[in-house]
């Protein structure tokens, strides 16, 4: 497609964030909660013991170290897997980091136990849309004229999104404005050569262009773009009045043929009428005449005032 932006960067090697997004390590997060809480309750229980030993004066100390060591490895390994569970809302995501490192993504939604001393950032895949800025573009001829769209996105790839790009929704919002205006410059307002699309007249074809240009831009940081439309479309205001008048000329000059065809065609019916049912016989004169009248009749703005002639042409 014309207007494509090259993935190729210009002035340089083109150094990128290779990465893609896969799916990280995760179990059911309610059997981590119950192994972690059953380690901090047996902790609590060999505390408890331990306590009770030295209250009784029980000469057991190498059995009460031991029995300390137990309890405390417990309560570490039931914190490390507490500190792994995370919880999933539908239509989100978990990027999942350990010490820097990106281990993957979790999709699936509920209490999720995933890799421990992770971090995890919240990526979301809903559906999201946005209005661009009216922009203020000369069209195809130059004229200057107001424009903006509606986009419709979502996150495919949570790692593009989050390690590929700085900031993603602002990275689109950048890149929506940039292949509209683009868009728009290709197009005239209205007013086309036969096979050219207009900005007015095939928002469609504009629509699909707009969709594309800013898809191919994106995809980079793993966006897709599911639609976008026009949503103002206008002649700035230094030339609304100008070009006002010109379609409204326009509009006149349709009119006034539309209503010339019809009158030609009432009056070559009604002469053809007149000389097949023998109604009258007209000469070439008269003939000019009654064309001349029925004309002014049918094509004028105001109504005629008849004029009754009671000689003749002669």
């Amino acid at each position: 497609m014309a207007g494509t932006p090259n993935p190729t960067a210009v002035g340089h090697e083109g150094a990128r964030v290779a990465i893609t997004e896969r799916t990280a390590w995760s179990i059911n997060g309610f059997l981590g909660l119950l192994v972690g809480l059953a380690l901090v309750i047996v902790a609590i229980m060999l505390f408890t013991m331990t306590g009770a030993d030295q209250e009784s004066a029980t000469p057991a100390s190498e059995a009460s170290g031991v029995l300390i060591g137990v309890a405390v490895f417990c309560v570490l390994l039931g914190a490390l897997i507490l500190s792994s569970l995370t919880v999933v809302a539908p239509g989100t995501t978990r990027v999942v980091q350990f010490f820097g490192r990106y281990v993957g993504t979790v999709r699936t939604t509920g209490l999720i136990m995933t890799v421990p001393l992770s971090t995890r950032k919240r990526v979301s895949v809903r559906v999201s849309n946005f209005e661009t800025n009216e922009l203020k573009v000369n069209d195809a001829d130059g004229n200057p004229v107001n424009i903006a769209s509606i986009v419709v996105w979502q996150v495919a790839d949570t790692a593009k999104a989050v390690f590929a790009v700085e900031d993603y929704n602002d990275f689109i919002h950048v890149q929506a404005e940039s292949a509209l205006r683009h868009v728009a410059m290709s197009h005239p307002y209205d007013h086309a050569d036969a096979g050219e699309s207009t900005l007015r007249g095939a928002t469609d074809v504009v629509s699909s262009e707009i969709a594309h240009e800013v898809a191919a831009r994106v995809a980079i940081a793993g966006i897709e773009v599911i639609e976008a439309r026009i949503s103002n479309l206008a002649y700035a205001a230094e030339i609304a009045q100008a070009m006002l008048q010109r379609q409204q000329a326009g509009a006149i000059i349709a009119a006034r043929e539309l209503i010339v065809e019809g009158a030609v065609t009432m009056v070559e019916s009604a002469l053809t009428r007149l000389e097949d049912e023998n109604v009258v016989i007209l000469d070439d004169e008269r003939k000019a005449a009654m064309v001349s009248n029925l004309l002014v009749v049918l094509c004028g703005d105001s109504r005629a005032t008849p004029v009754v002639n009671t000689g003749t042409l002669y």
